[in-house]
């Protein structure tokens, strides 16, 4: 008997990863965390609730805390099999800005170096599937917005869009095995039933296969569609080394729209 699926995530104490990692405890995966507060995620889902729930506090910035958590906890000489991060920045509107402007790049960065060092210094094996969380509006391939929110994403979310292709980059030139999932503006609420949520796919070299516009998206949608279309499809792998945008297409729903969607989970 296989052991269950082992998941790291990174930024799971609220939003979309939260919405993923409740949906992957339920299934039984065993997931770790890594958070810099683990009392505002323990004191929602506890590991005396969730037996297969690790967390362990600390920053995605630090590459030994990130070596700590990504080895599987079944296998000390193997990878888990995914990384899921949804780390971002607050959109400060104060000073208009992110508190954080490189806090997906560096994120990223020390993630794919944490993975190279342990091959190389440790031989730990396998090849975990990272899923990076983006943003719609970088595409270098044309728009993927409605004309209307166009201006937005180009005038106050260009700082955290930059950050966006930064992690986005990293990602293509790793030659790990990865997913980027670009989500529309963010909103909260609970689950949205009778709304398709509209999905496109793109190919960083050689372009858009087929092409999604949509105006929003809630975090809880986006867990769960990362939950029911990556973490649970065992045997596809058609998204690997693919860009996914994921947003719905109901106008209505820009209404009350967050403005820290473009750079945050």
């Amino acid at each position: 008997m296989q052991p269950p699926k082992t998941i790291l995530f990174l930024g799971a104490t609220g939003g979309c990863g939260q919405a993923a990692l409740r949906r992957s405890l339920a299934a039984g995966f065993t997931c770790i965390v890594l958070c810099r507060n683990p009392d505002k995620l323990t004191s929602v889902l506890s590991p005396e609730v969730h037996p297969n729930l690790q967390v362990f506090k600390g920053n995605a910035h630090d590459m030994e805390a990130i070596k700590n958590c990504i080895v599987s906890p079944h296998d000390a000489t193997s990878f888990v099999d995914f990384v899921i991060s949804t780390i971002g920045a607050w959109f400060e509107l104060r000073k208009m800005t992110l508190e954080d402007v490189h806090v997906c790049e560096h994120g990223m960065a020390v993630l794919l170096n944490a993975i190279k060092t342990l091959r190389t210094e440790r031989g730990v094996s396998g090849r975990p599937r990272v899923i990076g969380q983006s943003s719609t509006g970088i595409s270098k391939f044309g728009r993927d917005t409605p004309l209307i929110i166009y201006p937005i994403y180009k005038g106050l979310l260009s700082t955290p869009h930059q950050d966006k292709r930064a992690l986005e980059e990293l990602l293509f030139n790793s030659g790990e095995e990865w997913t980027v999932l670009r989500a529309s503006f963010l909103t909260n609420g609970n689950e949205t039933s009778g709304v398709a949520i509209k999905v496109g796919v793109e190919d960083p070299v050689s372009g858009v296969k087929s092409l999604a516009i949509g105006y929003t998206i809630c975090r809880e949608d986006v867990g769960r569609w990362m939950f029911d279309n990556i973490l649970n499809c065992s045997n596809d792998n058609s998204l690997i080394i693919f860009v996914v945008t994921i947003q719905f297409s109901d106008k209505k729903a820009i209404e009350g729209f967050d403005i820290c969607a473009g750079a945050t989970s």
